[in-house]
């Protein structure tokens, strides 16, 4: 069985918005950082996995959301690389209460790519067998991310501090651009209960980005069946897509 790590929080108010809830680079932050203490407790830190001319990358997550940590709240953060196949490693991440009940899951997509050529590579197997995950063949999937039709944009440059220590823009900070073209009315009335987000290329300093995004209401579909608010993002330069998402929300 995969090996669990675990380790406590204590959400600061400076990880919050102003619903006073963690926000999700706060959150993906604190999970990755608690991933990284398990590879390094398992001699898989990043010196480890340079020695084979690789690094680790996110290509993407799925996110469920129960309810949001909130600003002083005693949270336990957990994870656990449970498989992994030819190219892709699932990595999976808890929040949970004080009580231990789960508040968000993350389920992460991890790849290994060669820095110096910037493509994707096999995952050996000696680089994962401490982790104890099971080697499947099979590709997860996760819900698809329907193209924007009727969106609208706003752009942002990226900025030095968008850009961490691997000379890249985080993949949490992307999560700023998506949320914040929904507008201050849009969320504080409304909280996420799912996020699926894929990461298509890298951004770097200097870029101009647009956010587009696209508003699906809640309806009902032609089963009778009641389609929650969604809404459809991308972040583009140009005519290029570097990442896209969807959320599904529930009104506060």
């Amino acid at each position: 069985m995969a090996a669990k790590y675990q380790t406590t929080h204590e959400v600061a108010y400076y990880e919050c918005d102003v619903n006073q809830t963690m926000t999700f680079p706060a959150m993906l932050g604190i999970a990755i950082k608690t991933s990284e203490e398990q590879s390094a407790a398992l001699n898989r830190g990043p010196e480890v996995i340079a020695s084979y001319g690789l690094t680790w990358i996110i290509t993407s997550y799925h996110i469920t959301v129960t309810r949001l940590p909130r600003v002083g709240e005693q949270i336990q953060v957990a994870t656990q690389a449970r498989e992994y196949n030819k190219f892709f490693c699932y990595r999976y991440l808890w929040l949970l209460a004080e009580d231990g009940t789960e508040l968000v899951k993350i389920e992460a997509v991890f790849a290994l790519m060669d820095p110096k050529t910037r493509k994707v590579s096999s995952v050996p197997d000696e680089i994962v067998a401490p982790f104890g995950s099971e080697k499947i063949k099979r590709i997860k999937r996760y819900p698809k991310i329907t193209p924007i039709t009727q969106g609208q944009f706003l752009p942002y440059r990226v900025r030095f501090y968008d850009i961490d220590s691997n000379q890249h823009v985080n993949n949490a900070m992307y999560f700023n651009w998506l949320m914040d073209v929904l507008g201050y009315e849009f969320l504080t009335k409304h909280e996420v209960t799912q996020v699926t987000i894929r990461f298509d290329r890298e951004v770097a300093y200097g870029h101009l980005i647009e956010s587009h995004f696209q508003i699906n209401e809640k309806t009902v579909d032609e089963a009778g069946e009641a389609v929650p608010l969604q809404t459809i993002h991308e972040i583009k330069i140009g005519e290029d897509t570097y990442c896209e998402a969807i959320f599904t929300w529930r009104e506060k």
